[in-house]
């Protein structure tokens, strides 16, 4: 093996594994828009991010969180970012076998040669896939056997909100939005380093842990009661606080990332450019994790996703663009916005895509509007529950009479197939709750039939099982176990295909319950878990989000042989299917979302009672605690600005071709 210095490419490396393995493109980097800086741009000061999704290329590339972070970094002076993705286990073995470690796609630089291993956690489920990563790379798996030189291991996005199941494996946790914590880390990685890296890795981590805005497991201390509950969990060092706020970016407009998305050479989940139209969500569906976990709502101005759009499209050659966010028809200025970029993108081939529609924010208006340019996919509704008590229970404020109006519409305007999501297993659900679905799924066909006058009507239902998550109100609530949903669908599927008039016309897709067993586990563990992803990991676990590489067996098995050795009566159903108390200390309750416990345990209590809550973005304030306690404020329209100067592509199509084939 030659000798190698810091910063080296690996791609001679590399290069001879690539024809050996399935999808070789998505190891060779080089996309558009895609940065290389040099390993010394800031002298000694330099400070360099290996920024991970932990996934597959094909999952990591399109992620908008990790191409914001990617690019805010870039931008600064003294300062470089690449990125790394999990790898097939074809390239494993033979990265293993020929002893290349891993490597970012940018340069092909080792990720063990940078300062910083930020890792975004979409879900829980690719926590196995960080130790593939951290093995590969050099990095001792424990946190606590790291020493100077090796990178800190910093974790970010939704699933970090609760970082103890992780807590072995990283160094410290970023909660919230990442645009401004990553540059805040950044300031303190380099001062340390400018003056000569005092103290080493650990006074690192004590500077960054005085924040108050990042959270450093390895300095804090757990204690348990006999059943196994926690007792506290305490700060070990001086400044150290007992809580870690979340970050939370004020005004989007100051943040118009990215502004040059990465356009993949492999295929990817989405093939679109995307732009972010607000973030937070205050529907208040007790459910969901990232509308409690976001807010308060913060929208981009008509005129900053104006400009977006258009710098988006001329520096990628994308023809949809889609407008994401929790909710998109709630931008309190959608319908101008729409009929703002579909007039000035009218006789292009750009297409507009709102990923996610509710029931009761849906017109025909803005229907046409997103296909006035010719394409017209799928549309997808979320009533989440099938009856209309459990949608209370949940907070979800959709009648069957809106949904049915909806469809109606939608079937009237020419649309064939409508997909609705629903979830089983949410709590107080029987058996009749989820046997409503398809009685609800047959009048939207029967409607469909009625308005459109034609047969070939469709509807798709999709369910997912429902996992209790921490920061909302169902965070004390025991899970349904993967038996009971299994056979509650069973029943279901079962009705469905029962019904001669309308089963035919009904898809019906579903997940098994073991996965989401998994997942509550993972979501609501603490750090005695990081003992069960290990041993899942030594035996084999890798990929658990692809139905095609999870094994429910592998867990259960990993999970009883780590638990074993637990001086506490705690196994997994402990985790998932137990109710927690109002009492109980919760592993996330070091981390401050802002909401206040007190209002959760409230809204947990009104969802018994079928309380309904209004959206706050509309009514007076409900005290979440958000606002006050982080120091934010709503922050929604109306401007009352158009989207201007219509005339952007006034040469039609030509205009269009020369951005297209830029």
């Amino acid at each position: 093996m030659h000798t190698r210095t810091a910063g080296d490419s690996l791609f001679p490396l590399l290069e001879p594994l690539l024809e050996q393995v399935s999808k070789p493109i998505q190891y060779v980097g080089g996309e558009l828009n895609s940065t290389v800086k040099d390993w010394d741009c800031g002298g000694d000061a330099t400070v360099r991010w290996a920024l991970m999704y932990p996934d597959a290329y094909e999952v990591g590339v399109p992620n908008q969180g990790s191409m914001i972070l990617y690019e805010v970094l870039n931008e600064r002076e003294g300062v470089l970012c690449e990125r790394t993705y999990a790898v097939w286990p074809d390239m494993e073995a033979l990265m293993r076998a020929e002893g290349v470690p891993q490597f970012t796609v940018d340069a092909h630089r080792a990720v063990g040669d940078f300062d910083v291993l930020g890792v975004s956690f979409s879900t829980e489920l690719g926590y196995t896939n960080l130790l593939t990563a951290l093995d590969l790379g050099g990095i001792p798996l424990h946190a606590r056997d790291r020493i100077d030189g090796h990178p800190l291991v910093i974790a970010g996005g939704h699933a970090a909100f609760n970082p103890e199941t992780i807590a072995d494996f990283i160094d410290a946790a970023i909660i919230g939005d990442g645009e401004e914590a990553v540059l805040m880390v950044t300031a303190l990685v380099s001062a340390w380093k400018r003056e000569g890296m005092p103290g080493g890795r650990r006074e690192l981590l004590l500077r960054l842990a005085r924040t108050g805005g990042v959270y450093v497991p390895g300095f804090y201390d757990v204690s348990y009661l006999p059943d196994g509950r926690i007792q506290r969990i305490a700060p070990t060092e001086p400044g150290v606080p007992w809580r870690v706020s979340k970050h939370t970016v004020m005004d989007l407009d100051a943040w118009p990332y990215p502004k040059q998305p990465l356009v993949p050479l492999a295929e990817s989940v989405h093939e679109r450019m995307s732009v972010e139209i607000f973030r937070g969500c205050t529907r208040g569906c007790r459910f969901c994790q990232a509308g409690m976990i976001t807010r308060p709502v913060r929208e981009r101005s008509i005129t900053g996703i104006g400009e977006m759009v258009e710098k988006g499209l001329a520096a990628t050659g994308f023809e949809e663009v889609g407008l994401l966010s929790l909710s998109s028809a709630d931008h309190s200025e959608i319908a101008d916005l729409t009929k703002g970029l579909a007039d000035r993108y009218e006789g292009t081939q750009t297409g507009l895509s709102l990923p996610s529609t509710r029931v009761d924010a849906f017109n025909i208006d803005l229907a046409n509007e997103l296909t006035r340019n010719g394409r017209r996919s799928g549309l997808t509704f979320a009533p989440e529950g099938g009856s209309e008590r459990i949608r209370k229970v949940i907070n979800k404020m959709v009648t069957e009479e809106d949904l049915i109006k909806t469809v109606s519409a939608a079937y009237g305007a020419g649309w064939r197939n409508v997909k609705l999501y629903f979830m089983c297993g949410l709590p107080t659900e029987t058996d009749e709750d989820v046997l409503q679905i398809a009685e609800l799924a047959k009048r939207v066909i029967e409607t469909g039939r009625q308005v459109s006058g034609r047969k070939d009507i469709r509807c798709t239902v999709s369910i997912g099982g429902f996992v209790p998550k921490p920061h909302t109100p169902f965070q004390w609530v025991g899970q349904l176990s993967a038996d009971e949903t299994d056979a509650r669908l069973g029943k279901l599927r079962d009705a469905i295909r029962a019904d001669r008039r309308f089963g035919s016309s009904i898809g019906f897709r579903y997940h098994d319950g073991k996965p989401g067993i998994v997942e509550g586990l993972l979501s609501r563990g603490d750090r005695r878990v990081g003992a069960v992803i290990e041993q899942v990991w030594r035996d084999g676990g890798r990929f658990d989000g692809w139905s095609e590489h999870f094994s429910y067996e592998l867990w259960m098995a990993s999970a009883e042989k780590a638990f074993a050795a637990c001086p506490w009566p705690i196994d997994v159903d402990w985790y998932t299917t137990r109710e927690r108390e109002e009492s109980e200390f919760l592993p996330w309750d070091v981390v401050d979302s802002g909401l206040d416990k007190e209002w959760l345990w409230q809204d947990w209590l009104d969802s018994l009672d079928e309380t309904e809550v209004d959206d706050c973005r509309w009514t007076p304030c409900f005290d979440c605690g958000v606002c006050p306690q982080l120091g934010t404020e709503i922050e929604i329209g109306p401007t009352g600005k158009t989207l201007l100067p219509l005339t952007v592509l006034g040469a039609g199509k030509a205009g269009m071709a020369e951005h297209t084939h830029a």
